[in-house]
């Protein structure tokens, strides 16, 4: 196949080509298969690399990284700095806030030299002394991949219960730990969603386990030291779209379980003073019904969308929780999304958005008390955070901004004092008057105003464009915020701008914003993102030669459909477990995350839908064309994005696209969705895309 050079920069000329004299792309074997739906048939010959067991398979992942790391050579200077630059900025002996429970002040621990956290309490004061109830760097020593998971402590204070997956599938075991003698009894749990749930007799637990696509379908209960295949199945959830849950109320009054899909809820209840009682239908699922409950005080509280777009709050006594007995506290709202609730004895706590940004109501019981926190920042990210004690007047949140390190906050809903409890440290010499963010509006081909979020360091910004890495999601109603990572320090240190396009299929703007980003509405998501790339050239804050694109899993759709819809428009992309063969997996219905998200992208069994998912699904749309530059991350052992997706879409770029730009391949043969395990390796691969970026600008060092 003929190449052509895509001309960007001299530097960058010679950049790519020294690469492409020094490595050669792996070949992978073309194996066709017919694919034939509604009349329509499409050929695809990589879809032999779905093959998990074959060596061929992984002998082609493991040369894709052999390639992708002669490639990068010459940047592991580079990379090598970014990492330890990235790592020098976390305190290594750092600890998180101390919150109170049921008689214990509960933290975790950082030590020096250390990958995972310690677990620990102190009894009533923080002045008595500290009682280790879990050691994951410890249990995780020998494991490639380890993650702790779903703590829980026993009401009597007694017994521990914690989950582990050493692969990455997140597939858990559940385990139980004697705190009184330390050690870990007999009794296990396997295939679970790594969350178990304490009944009030301090024996029984509540836990869900997965089916073969690893849906959450069943929940069981189990007596400690019975055998756990004894163990009764107190629910099923027979309806494949739907996933199931379990959780305790914040009284500590009901163990509830949860069936959820993307558009509808129903909850079952137990006392939980009965474990051996059965679960009361909450109120039936309807379609298109969603809502969420907690209890307090007699009492259940709803967050419904019932005749309610953007949600609104519902209270119901505890023996009386059909929709007809709902009453009516926090109505809806158009212009305000409620996004989650806090309850306490004396005061309510909404958290809710508007016009893209978070924002936390203190009301009082009594109507004393109706207000909204202060932030003071222009763009920032808040968030109701750990409050277990509904007999107290002080909230806990969490606050951070593009420019302001995350902090934890007590706020007194009385008085309105604020205390700083922690700041995270940002270790060097980091000051965040060096740097300023801005939000700032593009308009979408609709005419519908898109949020952005940046930052950049004050001294770097240029009249005439700056390097520019553009991050975008728009998907499942999940909101991007802007919130401080240190590590994004490396790239506005070295001149890079940093922004965040809110794109519909998030819900920053409210509920509509989201469903004008899904179903058949999904490419407004692809061209809100390309109207925020374009107003970031037009208004000067980068150029194309300067531009990139970076997005993960849902995000990495997104990242797929816009190298194919304008490939001209970016430098360079970075596609993290990218999702971009749509309909092939919205077909599989053996797969994670297939028939749970026919209300997210539809079901392509029906034609209209197999019709308009075909129309953006990236690795279907691949052409003969040039594209820019892209490197693509991905993990062999991913439950949410199977690691072929990647794999086959980088073959078939291979094969068709006509440039000679870059396209990498790194696969995490030891990790899935979420990359490495730990607190730092993970930042070995940040480094690796951060390279890939700045070498692209001919930034060296």
């Amino acid at each position: 196949m003929k190449k052509t050079i895509l001309t960007l920069t001299l530097s960058i000329m010679a950049f790519n080509t020294s690469l492409s004299q020094v490595a050669k792309p792996p070949q992978v074997e073309k194996k066709p298969k017919e694919l034939i739906l509604h009349e329509h048939t499409r050929i695809d010959n990589y879809y032999w690399l779905r093959e998990r067991e074959n060596p061929e398979v992984i002998e082609y992942l493991n040369k894709e990284n052999e390639y992708t790391n002669e490639v990068m050579k010459e940047t592991e200077p580079l990379r090598e700095k970014l990492f330890n630059e990235i790592v020098g900025r976390i305190k290594k002996d750092d600890s998180s806030v101390p919150y109170f429970k049921n008689g214990f002040y509960h933290y975790y621990r950082y030590e020096k030299g250390k990958e995972y956290p310690i677990y620990c309490r102190k009894k009533e004061n923080l002045q008595n002394d500290e009682e280790v109830i879990l050691d994951a760097d410890k249990l995780g020593e020998g494991y490639k991949y380890y993650n702790a998971a779903g703590l829980s402590i026993s009401p009597n204070n007694k017994l521990l219960v914690f989950a582990e997956d050493t692969v990455g599938r997140r597939q858990y075991d559940i385990l139980f730990k004697d705190l009184a003698t330390g050690k870990i009894v007999p009794d296990r749990l396997t295939n679970t969603t790594g969350y178990a749930v304490w009944a009030n007799d301090n024996q029984t637990v509540f836990y869900a386990r997965k089916d073969k696509a690893l849906r959450s379908y069943k929940i069981f209960k189990h007596k400690l030291g019975t055998d756990s295949a004894l163990d009764e199945e107190v629910y099923h959830e027979t309806d494949e779209t739907f996933s199931t849950s379990v959780y305790k109320s914040k009284s500590e009054k009901f163990v509830i379980i949860s069936s959820y899909s993307i558009l509808s809820n129903e909850y079952r209840v137990l006392n939980a003073d009965t474990p051996d009682g059965k679960f009361i239908l909450f109120n039936p699922r309807e379609k298109e019904h969603e809502y969420s409950i907690d209890h307090l005080n007699g009492n259940f509280y709803i967050r419904t969308n019932l005749n309610a777009k953007n949600f609104r709050l519902m209270i119901t006594p505890e023996n009386k929780t059909t929709k007809e007995n709902w009453k009516e506290i926090i109505p809806h709202r158009d212009d305000v999304l409620l996004e989650n609730f806090e309850l306490f004895n004396d005061n309510l706590v909404l958290q809710e958005r508007k016009n893209g940004l978070t924002q936390l109501r203190i009301k009082r019981w009594d109507e004393s008390i109706d207000k909204y926190i202060d932030f003071g920042e222009e763009t920032y990210a808040a968030f109701i955070s750990a409050n277990y004690v509904p007999d107290t007047e002080v909230l806990r949140y969490s606050y951070s901004s593009l420019t302001t390190p995350n902090s934890v906050i007590d706020y007194n809903m009385r008085t309105g004092e604020k205390i700083i409890k922690k700041q995270d440290e940002v270790l060097g010499d980091f000051d965040s008057d060096n740097y300023k963010s801005e939000r700032l509006f593009a308009i979408a081909f609709d005419g519908s105003k898109i949020p952005i979020s940046l930052v950049y360091r004050k001294d770097k910004k240029k009249n005439d464009g700056n390097p520019l890495l553009l991050y975008g999601y728009g998907s499942y109603g999940i909101n991007t915020n802007p919130s401080f990572s240190s590590s994004i320090l490396s790239l506005l240190d070295r001149g890079f701008i940093y922004a965040i396009a809110h794109i519909r299929g998030g819900e920053e703007m409210g509920r509509f914003w989201y469903e004008d980003g899904k179903l058949f509405k999904k490419k407004n998501t692809f061209t809100d993102f390309i109207s925020c790339g374009e107003f970031l050239i037009r208004e000067r804050y980068t150029s194309k030669d300067k531009l990139f694109a970076e997005g993960r899993s849902a995000g990495g759709l997104l990242m797929g459909a816009i190298t194919n819809m304008r490939p001209d428009l970016f430098n360079g992309v970075i596609a993290g477990v990218p999702f971009v063969d749509v309909v092939t997996s919205m077909l599989d219905e053996t797969i994670p995350l297939t028939t749970v998200e026919y209300d997210e992208w539809g079901n392509p069994n029906q034609k209209d839908y197999y019709d308009y998912m075909l129309s953006y699904s990236p690795y279907d749309n691949v052409e003969e064309k040039d594209y820019p530059n892209i490197l693509v991350m991905t993990g062999l052992h991913d439950s949410q994005v199977q690691y072929w997706e990647p794999a086959k879409w980088v073959a078939k770029l291979r094969e068709m696209k006509t440039d000679n730009n870059l396209l990498l391949l790194n696969t995490n043969m030891d990790a899935g969705h979420s990359g490495s395990s730990g607190r730092f390796r993970k930042f070995k691969e940040l480094a690796l895309e951060y390279a890939f970026m700045l070498n692209l600008v001919g930034i060296k060092e």
